[in-house]
């Protein structure tokens, strides 16, 4: 399988990191047309270094949603997430540096995101949260003020994040994916650093509040150390809110799943013995809910 499906519904996909290459990953294979709309608050690792650098968005979150799109027999796909490991390109991925590299030579980033598409024959689209980095900062009785995803990553009880500017600039794309969905998902992934970093930006929480469209917060497998060690199911359901993110409905597996509610759908949609979202139960589970409930 290397298409979109012909008929499928409108899928646009919010979040970043590994969780919503989990999320693209099932997506694909029921989706009609699919958009991706990605966090860019990154600054550790090979995207901070390359955001600092250079002054780009940070690609990496951009460079997994990619690969997650990529044709499988693509060898370029398949090496996008290859990492070097020595020498003055020790940790950047491949990926990355094509990104950057076309950014840097001029290209606007949706364009160098569409062009690295059409290397890798990607199905659907990848689309930066905001057209400028973004700053993360989070605060929390626990955590005190902390400002970067990483700092915001490893503090102990942040409860609310805020990003800086506060209201960057957006790609037209993302407004237009959001609003012609029939479908729309926010996670899995870091509830801060990922979610909450692109859901919370204006651009994409404007169309998110007002789209038609079957709104779906995927909660995670289970807490993340540092970030989410103190929260419950429950809390990232109250946290979510507490940002203003609006959804119609939860979706949770049964290991980590909230409070029984009418908006609270709980199925088997991690990979066993692994805390992953398995793909094939994933996209189930989606398609269940699009149909009326």
């Amino acid at each position: 399988m290397t298409g979109l499906v012909a008929g499928g519904p409108a899928i646009a996909c919010i979040g970043g990191g590994h969780g919503l290459s989990a999320t693209l990953a099932a997506a694909r294979t029921i989706a009609g047309t699919l958009t991706a709309i990605v966090s860019v608050a990154d600054d550790g690792g090979s995207s901070g270094r390359l955001r600092d650098d250079l002054g780009i968005l940070p690609p990496g979150d951009l460079r997994r949603c990619l690969s997650a799109l990529a044709d499988p027999d693509s060898v370029l796909g398949g090496a996008l997430e290859h990492r070097f490991d020595q020498g003055e390109l020790k940790e950047h991925a491949l990926g990355n540096l094509l990104v950057a590299g076309l950014i840097d030579s001029g290209l606007p980033v949706e364009e160098a995101l569409a062009e690295v598409a059409r290397m890798v024959g990607a199905v659907g689209t990848v689309l930066p949260a905001a057209s400028v980095p973004v700053t993360l900062s989070g605060r929390g009785n626990q955590s005190g003020f902390v400002e970067g995803q990483v700092q915001v990553q490893e503090a102990h009880g942040v409860d609310y994040v805020e990003i800086r500017p506060d209201d960057p600039p957006t790609p037209a794309g993302v407004g237009a994916a959001i609003g012609a969905a029939d479908l729309v998902t926010l996670g899995p992934g870091s509830l801060f650093t990922s979610v909450l970093a692109a859901a919370i930006v204006p651009g994409v929480a404007r169309p998110l509040a007002a789209t038609a469209a079957t709104r779906v917060l995927i909660l995670n497998l289970g807490v993340q150390a540092g970030e989410t060690g103190h929260l419950t199911a429950d809390d990232h359901v109250r946290l979510a809110r507490a940002h203003d993110v609006p959804f119609d409905v939860v979706l949770a597996d049964p290991r980590f799943a909230p409070t029984p509610a009418d908006d609270v759908v709980v199925r088997p949609v991690g990979a066993d013995h692994s805390q992953v979202h398995d793909p094939p139960r994933l996209a189930a589970a989606l398609t269940d809910l699009l149909a009326p409930r």
